[in-house]
């Protein structure tokens, strides 16, 4: 057993998991060990403990921190901290301040090697649905004070650190300190001399770009920008490569055929579920960055359908990774290898390896390096998609062989000088959820605009015709591909101003990216005209819009409010029975949309935040996208 750190005994705030219910305040004895807290029923009478009522694990706490003592407090709850963990805060009242603060510091030196602390925090308590601080109504919502960790000890004040790698411990704690956790697997940098092995086979597009071949070596010679770097292969030729087709040889999990990267649980669930073998599994990024999953198929004996596990792997405070707790391991290349052999707690061991090593290759920054001007004769058009805000869609092959959507734009509808100069630099936006742009066709009119082409259309048009009884983390992943697409366009100062369902596309695994982003600010009428139709997007639109048309990242995050609403109703019509004119009386006086039938509270409580009157008090994209990442790894 472990040796006891700590012992006293707390007045301990019941965990509020609904609005209604209501707060009560008991007397446990707490204990701290080096792996977890536990608490028990505790008997004044005869000073001992009794029933054991809960335990947190130590690597488990993203942040220990005091908490604001509520107004006409008793004097027993003047001094309360809160543990910060998965299920949320844990609120303890300590007897003095100087208990309170010997806690604080000791818990804070048993978490500091912890791989996920935080970095922002809410310093007053969670009440009847609402964070006291900073009235956000989201009990996941990121915190709304900045940590800055000193030696392990968290304070509110300072600016926010870029790392959220604890800094190094004091001479006297260095001498204590239990080993560190290892970070999981990651890729090193790259940088030129270092070698990259090609993760697809890339077909050069033009004269200076460089073959690659999935599984051989090149030599990285000069990072030229994000998107492209010059390269030479074994044999010494040289020319430009995709820098999105290769990984850094290392140690990354990426040479393993087990290793399914960008997989969400859904996309996982089919691949198992196609291959349809008992004990077939995968392991893929978990909603939570840096954590790793096992998806695993099992059947039973006439069983004909099969069911789905996901196993998450975790990491002890040695730094060891582990499915089953006693069962731990230096790395999880040797994990996989163990339950390969051996079930160990989960449902049957890893029996078959089912690899997504076929699937397409991702889209490059461009048709080739340094191409954005596009040779009209060099396109086929094949079948027609649909009128969008600039005139028709079309799609078809560049150079017959590579699918496209090509968008020719109506002479008049834009700015297209300004345009074209811009197109050069949204060609450099590179992002897993945004429709990619390749490049412009400009020396004809009416002028083109080539992109990606996604085989699944418009993500509106997929919820209505193509869902069928659809899961809520299947929905969920979609408004989080969504909210992180959104994320990257907030973090290049791009505003969307049409952000809606129609307006996003899916691909053929599922996955959804935003599209038509930036393009409103070449529309040449004064007044925007959206793809609804109107002069601006009503339906999906925030009272400062309806009223000023005042146009935000903040707008853009009511409407992805509204999208959500539009993903979990299966694409229903936001206000259906209001008229435009009613909608902007409505809404500016208060009216939201209801929650859907497939929202639960916490989800419902996402899309409320993003409709708040006032546009500060929204969260910025990037909250977003922790927040839903948190409640889909909550759900797996």
């Amino acid at each position: 057993m472990s040796e006891n750190i700590l012992e006293d005994v707390f007045i301990k705030r019941s965990q509020q998991k609904k609005k209604t219910s209501p707060l009560n305040y008991k007397e446990r004895l707490f204990i701290l060990t080096q792996n977890k807290i536990s608490y028990y029923d505790y008997d004044p009478e005869k000073a001992k403990k009794k029933g054991l009522k809960g335990t947190v694990d130590i690597e488990k706490i993203k942040g220990v921190e005091n908490v604001v003592t509520e107004k006409n407090a008793p004097a027993e709850r003047q001094y309360p901290f809160q543990i910060i963990y998965d299920e949320g805060p844990l609120y303890i009242f300590a007897k003095t301040e100087e208990v309170r603060r010997e806690w604080l510091h000791k818990l804070k030196q048993v978490v500091r090697f912890n791989t996920d602390l935080m970095q922002k925090y809410h310093p007053c308590f969670w009440v009847d649905g609402i964070w006291l601080c900073c009235q956000q109504e989201v009990k996941q919502a990121l915190g709304c004070r900045v940590l800055e960790s000193q030696n392990g000890a968290f304070t509110g004040k300072g600016s926010r650190r870029k790392s959220r790698k604890p800094l190094p411990p004091t001479p006297e704690e260095e001498k204590s300190r239990p080993l560190p956790p290892q970070p999981p697997p990651r890729l090193p940098e790259a940088a030129p001399g270092m070698t990259a092995i090609a993760e697809y086979d890339y077909t050069p597009m033009t004269d200076v770009d460089l073959k690659l071949r999935k599984g051989e070596e090149y030599t990285i010679l000069e990072m030229v920008d994000t998107n492209w770097w010059r390269a030479s292969d074994k044999n010494g030729k040289e020319g430009y490569i995709p820098s999105n087709y290769v990984v850094m040889a290392g140690s990354g999990l990426e040479k393993f055929d087990w290793y399914c990267k960008n997989m969400n649980r859904s996309q996982a669930e089919n691949l198992l579920r196609t291959e349809n073998k008992d004990g077939g599994f995968l392991v893929r990024e978990s909603s939570k960055a840096g954590k790793y999953t096992v998806s695993l198929f099992t059947k039973g004996v006439g069983d004909s359908s099969g069911s789905c596990r996901h196993y998450n792997i975790c990491t002890n405070p040695q730094g060891q990774f582990y499915l089953a707790e006693k069962h731990n391991f230096p790395s999880i290349p040797d994990l996989i290898n163990y339950h390969q052999h051996n079930a160990a707690g989960m449902v049957c061991r890893l029996k078959y390896i089912v690899s997504n090593q076929a699937r397409n290759a991702p889209s490059t920054a461009g048709l080739g390096y340094g191409v954005w001007e596009i040779d009209p004769r060099h396109l086929t058009f094949i079948r027609e998609l649909g009128t969008g805000q600039f005139g028709v869609v079309k799609y078809g092959k560049w150079q017959g062989q590579h699918d496209v959507a090509i968008k020719m734009i109506k002479e008049g509808s834009m700015s297209e000088d300004d345009f074209i100069e811009e197109a050069k630099v949204m060609m450099k936006l590179r992002h897993e959820n945004l429709v990619q742009l390749y490049g412009v066709s400009t020396k004809q009119r009416p002028i083109y605009i080539v992109t990606e082409f996604l085989s699944n259309g418009c993500l509106l048009s997929y919820l209505r015709e193509d869902l069928k009884h659809p899961s809520t983390i299947l929905l969920l992943e979609m408004c989080k591909d969504v909210s992180e697409g959104m994320a990257y366009l907030e973090s290049q100062q791009y505003i969307h101003r049409d952000l809606a369902a129609r307006n996003c596309l899916v691909d053929s695994n599922g996955t959804v990216k935003v599209s038509d982003f930036g393009l409103s600010r070449y529309v040449l009428d004064d007044e925007y005209t959206s793809s609804a139709g109107s002069k601006y997007p009503v339906r999906w639109s925030p009272p400062e819009v309806l009223l000023y048309c005042k146009f935000s990242s903040k707008s853009d995050i009511w409407a992805f409010g509204v999208l959500m609403w539009e993903v979990y109703t299966l694409g229903k019509m936001p206000y259906d029975r209001l008229n435009n004119t009613e909608i902007v009386d409505k809404v500016s006086s208060g009216l939201r949309l209801y929650r859907p039938q497939l929202a639960t509270e916490p989800i419902y409580r996402i899309m409320t935040v993003c409709w708040h009157d006032k546009p500060d008090e929204r969260p910025t994209f990037q909250d977003l996208a922790v927040t839903i990442q948190d409640l889909l790894y909550e759900l797996q």
